[in-house]
């Protein structure tokens, strides 16, 4: 779906979970108002907070996000060959502070506006187009998505040369892996579970709106992550920002917010693009999504052989260990391209460690093995390598 709030739904099923005394702590938690806070709403309860998102509706809005990560990763080097500097652009999103321009229109309109340094990456879907531009190498992609699917609203399946568009992922496009502060805090809040205590936390005031603010604190002592906190818009329950903070640290590893709103729908010029003159452009066209599945039943088969077992298309499918905040993706030799796992890059800002190469942040671990395979998660480096012992024995 392309509205920017949790469009499915489905943590909605967990709602019951989330405020029993198992999941929240004895009662309803708010934490003290500062002094002269500026903000001081009506009371409510994280269920009724968490009702409030469920219920959103805002499907039009124009504004700008910020996104700030302080995951206490070192300096990354400039220069290189163009490996490097590839591998450097993906991990550049883990540093330092990004900005993006967002537009929607309902569920087929959107527009995403990276801002580099000298240069802009545009992410436009006005329908059956999605438009993909660099202007730094004046190259812009068309992609079209077939006509059954955006009249049934199937989004279409992703492949390798052309992602979803309905994904809304940037990410997927070359533009960054920004995403929108509801995409993030549907992904947590669908994972609320007893190992999670919800409380409410200080009301506050984001992109000029005032908002209830929603936290989320592990109960494992085996996860990097502290707390997750939400800011939640009083008015529309529509979620502004969401902050990620490291265990034992006082300030966000990770942030995702807006720090300018408007409600109004955004003109519809907003929405159009024409390639600017000497740009190179490529067309493509996804494959319909019962076309893509005639064509590959294993993807069509994925959700109910989640070990695998279908065959050769699902040998790269992540195996998850653990449970909750603490667990661990393992992700099999060869799904990394050798080239990201061999960039000198990845050499200087990881260190060697028994069986591999750790890349060690606040918040997150990686470790690539040296027969290739890689594990990642919010956890302690030394369950990164139990579990790589463990995948073998």
């Amino acid at each position: 779906m392309a509205s920017l709030t949790p469009t499915s739904r489905n943590w909605l099923r967990w709602l019951p979970a989330a405020v029993v005394p198992a999941v929240i702590a004895v009662g309803v938690i708010v934490l003290p108002s500062q002094a002269g806070a500026a903000v001081d709403l009506p009371d409510k309860s994280p269920e009724e907070i968490l009702q409030l998102v469920g219920e959103s509706s805002v499907d039009a809005l124009s504004g700008t996000l910020s996104q700030s990560s302080n995951l206490g990763l070192p300096e990354l080097p400039s220069g290189g060959s163009s490996a490097t500097a590839g591998v450097a652009s993906m991990l550049g999103l883990l540093t330092g502070s990004h900005s993006t321009r967002v537009f929607l229109d309902g569920p087929s309109k959107l527009r995403l506006q990276v801002l580099d340094d000298l240069a802009e990456r545009d992410l436009i879907r006005n329908g059956n187009d999605v438009w993909l531009y660099d202007s730094s190498e004046n190259a812009a992609t068309r992609v079209t998505i077939p006509d059954r699917d955006v009249d049934d609203g199937v989004p279409p399946s992703p492949s390798p040369e052309a992602p979803s568009p309905e994904s809304h992922s940037p990410e997927a496009y070359g533009t960054g892996s920004v995403q929108t502060p509801a995409q993030l805090a549907e992904k947590f809040l669908g994972e609320i579970d007893s190992s999670t205590v919800v409380t409410v936390g200080t009301d506050d005031r984001v992109a000029g709106r005032e908002v209830y603010t929603l936290v989320l604190t592990p109960r494992s002592d085996d996860t990097l992550v502290g707390s997750v906190s939400m800011a939640v818009d009083a008015a529309t329950g529509l979620p502004l920002r969401v902050a990620v903070q490291a265990r034992g640290e006082t300030e966000p590893a990770f942030e995702l917010g807006f720090t300018e709103l408007s409600l109004d729908t955004p003109g519809a010029e907003l929405f159009a693009f024409t390639p600017p003159p000497g740009a190179t452009v490529e067309e493509q066209e996804l494959p319909a999504h019962d076309d893509l599945a005639h064509e590959n039943p294993a993807h069509e088969n994925s959700a109910h052989d989640p070990a695998g077992t279908s065959g050769e298309q699902s040998m790269h499918q992540p195996v998850v260990s653990g449970t909750g905040w603490a667990s661990v993706i393992e992700l099999a030799a060869g799904t990394v391209s050798g080239e990201l796992a061999a960039s000198p890059l990845l050499t200087q800002l990881g260190q060697a460690v028994n069986g591999g190469m750790l890349l060690s942040s606040s918040l997150v671990n990686v470790l690539v093995t040296d027969d290739g395979r890689v594990f990642a998660g919010a956890v302690a480096a030394d369950q990164l390598q139990a579990a790589a012992t463990a995948s073998v024995g």
